[in-house]
């Protein structure tokens, strides 16, 4: 029997393998698609997230290629008119890639890598949140339980023994949004720092901060999808640590 009351933790892992790998597909992808392109194929881009930019060359879907987006002034006072771009002209897994840092990514160059000349399809901060939803699906499908509730399967994470006070005590959620805010602060200090002072952000703070987001969203999407209540009979067959048991089954028994 496992840690939370039940036979096996078979769904748990398959939830958190597809998380991680779902996401190393693109992490892994996001270095790929610009090395097997040919050399300088992908030129400097930067436009909107949530949107297409680099669709077509021209018409709909192409305000990454209009003349003024065509230009770029340097920062030693150069100006350079760069070729078109459009990832549907691209092989289906290249343009794929792109396609996908195009509608989710605002491709800004100056915040991006380059490989083989060719812009990365996605900037350094969303390099480290997919590399950190990597991690925590691998992570989930290692050692997270489904424990009735999401909240609860998210602190599955962490060992029993560190829970038991939390438990006690009844601080569950307490413990879970700061186990959230410790994944996520490091990424909001350093984006609203960015947005709201001189300050700006470089290309290896970005990614460092935004992989421990990425590993929140991971456990709390694999919590999500593990959490299924209809697995145990009722609400007392759920082992929590300290033998704590969920405050509705405590009234109902009352």
């Amino acid at each position: 029997m496992e840690k939370n009351g039940l036979l096996d933790r078979r769904r748990e892992r398959k939830v958190g393998l597809w998380v991680f790998g779902v996401s190393a597909f693109f992490f892994v992808s996001f270095f790929l698609a610009p090395l097997i392109l040919p050399t300088d194929s992908v030129p400097e881009l930067g436009a909107r997230a949530n949107a297409f930019d680099y669709a077509t060359v021209d018409g709909a879907f192409s305000s990454g290629n209009t003349p003024a987006s065509l230009t770029h002034v340097h920062e030693d006072g150069t100006i350079h008119v760069h070729e078109p771009f459009a990832w549907t002209e691209l092989d289906p897994y290249t343009g794929f890639i792109y396609m996908f840092g195009d509608l989710n990514c605002h491709n800004k160059h100056e915040r991006s890598l380059e490989i083989n000349g060719n812009q990365m399809p996605v900037c350094t901060r969303d390099l480290g949140i997919f590399f950190g939803l990597a991690i925590g699906g691998l992570v989930f499908s290692r050692y997270g339980y489904n424990r009735w509730t999401i909240k609860d399967s998210c602190l599955s994470l962490l060992p029993d023994r560190w829970l038991e006070e939390i438990y006690r005590s009844n601080r569950r959620t307490l413990a879970w949004i700061g186990m959230g805010a410790v994944l996520c602060i490091p990424l909001l200090i350093d984006g609203f720092t960015q947005l709201l002072t001189g300050y700006e952000s470089n290309n290896i703070t970005r990614p460092l901060t935004g992989a421990p987001f990425g590993i929140g969203i991971a456990i709390l999407t694999a919590a999500a999808y593990s959490a299924r209540p209809h697995f145990f009979e009722n609400a007392s067959m759920v082992k929590l640590p300290a033998n704590a048991q969920f405050e509705l089954q405590k009234k109902e028994e009352e």
